[in-house]
């Protein structure tokens, strides 16, 4: 009788390679975690946004001696919407002198920006009544954050 070796893979062998295959896959996708990945992005954008919606108004406010010349009047010391309906409308003294588009939350919901007529930035804007200091902040934060600009 002969007996003839053959060639290949035993199925456990196969089972054992296909489980580390998994179990290193799995490992990669907690460390990379592309939905926190994403969250953090978002809020960068955020913090990029009110440090320029911020220097934009210190430009005005700098241009104008001092005093903030927005058609909408003073900032308000309640924490009030950037927004063209129902909220401190500030896109016609920033666009298209200091920014070419109004900036807007990259994921809050409504947040969006067809013109200065049509816009909802999902950022809102505040004074305090003692100091004048504005504040701008971004609600929509995402991770648990806290993203606010104050000068």
């Amino acid at each position: 009788m002969s007996k003839t070796k053959l060639k290949g893979f035993t199925l456990i062998e196969l089972l054992i390679v296909i489980g580390l295959i998994a179990v290193l896959a799995g490992a990669i996708i907690i460390v990379l975690n592309p939905a926190r990945q994403f969250a953090q992005a978002r809020n960068s954008e955020r913090w990029s946004h009110l440090s320029a919606l911020m220097s934009n108004i210190q430009t005005n406010v700098a241009e104008n001696r001092g005093t903030f010349s927005c058609a909408a009047g003073i900032v308000p010391s309640s924490t009030t919407a950037l927004s063209s309906t129902g909220g401190y409308d500030i896109c016609g003294c920033l666009v298209p002198t200091y920014v070419a588009a109004m900036p807007n939350d990259p994921s809050a919901v409504g947040s969006h920006y067809t013109d200065c007529t049509d816009y909802n930035a999902g950022y809102t804007i505040s004074r305090n009544g003692t100091t004048g200091r504005m504040t701008l902040s971004a609600p929509g934060a995402e991770l648990g954050a806290t993203i606010g600009i104050t000068q």
